[in-house]
């Protein structure tokens, strides 16, 4: 049954990745109308999660954002679609890194990379980072039930130079990779929620109080890699622009959640200045009323 329902989906999703980009965007303004005036794709959620984030805001305006995410959300739908077939020369026209140089400084000082990012603008055309740097690069990936999409997703992400490995495995691929003194960048999107039994940190994030992702921060302390955040900025439909920043070389220097604090604030300042191209369908703030005492 997987091999089959493979062999019906696949060919259409690759003769969709063939199309044109200005063709793909006709595709996504039809999904548009379709998931929200039709369907009505989490709009609920979407709005909720903006009239948490922007109190101050008035709910026209918050509409307004809400339209121009779902707009983002279809064309990031139909980008992900372009990334099966994409070639080098249109990535590398279309998802540009402004300071390349600062990943391979800190390559050229011997230091693995912890490698920050959020899900903002387009996170799938990271893909290209490889194309940029010196360093090995490597992304957990969590594995598909169909096991022939498995393989076809992951070969499609890893095109490019990216070598990925199982989420579940993250600290056994590292340490293996220090053993044999591998130098590495790792992908990390640390913005989402976390499970509540695996929470070790509460705070506010876009003035919300919610339990916070601290894999980075403890994977860059207990390997002492140097901690960069990568943030995406639309420039316009289809064209993105990356730059790196340094959160810090020595993060056994700073206290417990001080790493991650830095970051969420970094994130926190690209949304307020594209508060449309945010994940806002994903339920970040749905545990803000299972804070545990020790942390009100």
């Amino acid at each position: 049954m997987q091999f089959l329902i493979f062999a019906i989906s696949y060919p259409i999703i690759w003769i969709l990745s063939l199309l044109p980009m200005r063709v793909l965007y006709i595709l996504s303004d039809f999904l548009y109308i379709l998931f929200f005036y039709l369907i009505g794709y989490r709009k609920k959620v979407v709005l909720e999660n903006l009239q948490l984030a922007f109190p101050t805001k008035d709910l026209s305006e918050l509409k307004t954002i809400q339209k121009d995410f779902f707009k983002h959300f279809t064309d990031i739908f139909v980008e992900s679609i372009k990334a099966f077939s994409i070639t080098k020369k249109t990535l590398l026209k279309r998802y540009k890194f402004t300071n390349p140089e600062l990943i391979n400084e800190l390559y050229d000082k011997g230091r693995s990379i912890a490698f920050m990012g959020a899900h903002q603008a387009n996170w799938e055309w990271s893909i290209s980072i490889p194309l940029y740097v010196k360093i090995k690069c490597f992304g957990a990936y969590t594995r598909i039930g169909n096991t022939y999409f498995d393989k076809t997703v992951k070969k499609s992400r890893t095109k490019f130079g990216f070598i990925g490995y199982k989420t579940s495995e993250t600290i056994k691929s590292i340490t293996r990779n220090f053993d044999e003194g591998i130098q590495g960048l790792y992908l990390l999107l640390s913005d989402q929620s976390p499970q509540i039994h695996k929470t070790h940190y509460w705070r506010e994030f876009m003035g919300i109080k919610v339990p916070i992702h601290t894999g980075a921060e403890m994977i860059a302390k207990k390997f002492d890699m140097a901690v960069v955040n990568y943030s995406v900025k639309k420039l316009k439909r289809g064209y993105f622009e990356v730059t790196f920043e340094t959160i810090t070389e020595h993060p056994n220097n700073f206290k417990d959640y001080e790493i991650t604090d830095k970051y969420l604030a970094i994130t926190e300042r690209n949304i307020n200045s594209q508060p449309a191209y945010y994940l806002w369908s994903h339920k970040r703030f749905k545990h803000r009323n299972k804070v545990p005492k020790e942390w009100l």
